[in-house]
């Protein structure tokens, strides 16, 4: 489940010795930017793929929209059901023959294997791709909206919000290190652990987190206050798909977040925003975390089933949350 064939790639660990989950690293770093041995920021030139499904993937495509960058970098769709393969991959099965319009390619493995041909990870998503050199060239899903949200500026619509306030990012990025270890990737930690003891570490860990954004989300209306940050972007991306797939797919069922009074209003807040709601396809969502073969559990006589639930229609509803703000606009415009 987690270990790419030797067929294609060497066997990748990302399960300790103590059952607990590893995930692996990303091995394109290269940062964008105008300085020697950086990615030159230039539009056109590059493509963004992407998973509907995947919560890093999804984070970088709200940034896309919000900034205004959807005609300056492309998009790659790839399908939210994982391939029949003997190793770990996404497939572009969703497009018109089955390949990628710019790419050509079937499979994502495909371009990475083009870029190293002896690469040893899990081709991943979201993933930057030179489409002049046909190569990928960043996969760092940590750090990519943050490039997003600064050098790309030049390429901003008129009156973008600032995402990444100067004079915020170092708490933003102490925020972003809680959120990930402990949140974005607690709840994989709770559904990949092989062991008993990883499984209740990691829920422990995760709920006693959720308890505590509960708590600071009790006076603010956002992460940092009155407007939308690069942090609210990615606590988002996990709180938008708990309820309909971590819940039960990864057994995090101490509480649903519309159990979270706070937590709620906050997420519908965030869904009821342009570049949120609008992203999100909790179809894709459901299909890849309770029907692909990567999950464990799928593999009964009877066959997959898909969750009929939960209702969603509740996140249109009003959410009241401007009231801890008095502010109308949810964005700090540059």
């Amino acid at each position: 489940m987690f270990c790419v064939s030797q067929n294609d790639f060497k066997t990748v660990k990302e399960i300790n010795a103590d059952g607990s989950f590893n995930r692996q690293k990303n091995r394109f770093t290269t940062p964008f930017g105008n300085q020697e041995g950086e990615l030159p920021v230039e539009a056109g030139r590059y493509r963004l793929l992407w998973s509907a499904v995947c919560p890093w993937a999804h984070r970088s495509v709200i940034v896309r929209k919000i900034l205004g960058l959807e005609e300056v970098i492309s998009l790659g769709t790839a399908s939210p059901m994982r391939p029949k393969l003997p190793h770990v991959d996404w497939e572009f099965s969703l497009d018109v023959g089955g390949v990628d319009p710019v790419l050509n390619i079937r499979y994502l493995s495909e371009i990475y294997q083009n870029t190293v041909s002896d690469y040893t990870g899990r081709p991943t998503v979201p993933v930057i791709v030179d489409v002049k050199e046909q190569k990928v060239v960043n996969n760092d899903y940590f750090k990519l909206t943050n490039y997003l949200e600064t050098v790309w500026s030049p390429f901003f619509k008129v009156n973008a919000p600032d995402l990444y306030p100067e004079h915020l990012r170092e708490e933003i990025d102490a925020l972003n290190d809680y959120i990930f270890h402990d949140v974005n990737n607690g709840v994989y930690k709770c559904g990949f652990a092989q062991s008993q003891e990883a499984y209740e570490e990691a829920f422990d860990i995760l709920f006693a987190k959720l308890d505590e954004l509960e708590q600071h989300l009790g006076s603010k209306r956002f992460l940092f206050g009155d407007y939308i940050t690069d942090s609210d972007v990615r606590l988002y991306a996990t709180l938008v798909r708990f309820d309909v797939a971590y819940y039960s797919a990864f057994k995090t069922n101490r509480n649903r977040i519309v159990d979270f009074p706070n937590l709620w209003g906050y997420l519908r807040d965030l869904y009821q925003t342009p570049g949120f709601g609008d992203t999100t396809d909790f179809h894709a969502i459901k299909v890849h975390y309770h029907l692909s073969n990567h999950i464990a559990g799928n593999d009964q006589k009877s066959g997959p089933i898909l969750p009929k639930g939960p209702d969603l229609s509740s996140l249109h509803s009003q959410h009241h949350r401007q009231d801890l703000s008095h502010k109308t606009e949810k964005f700090l415009i540059h």
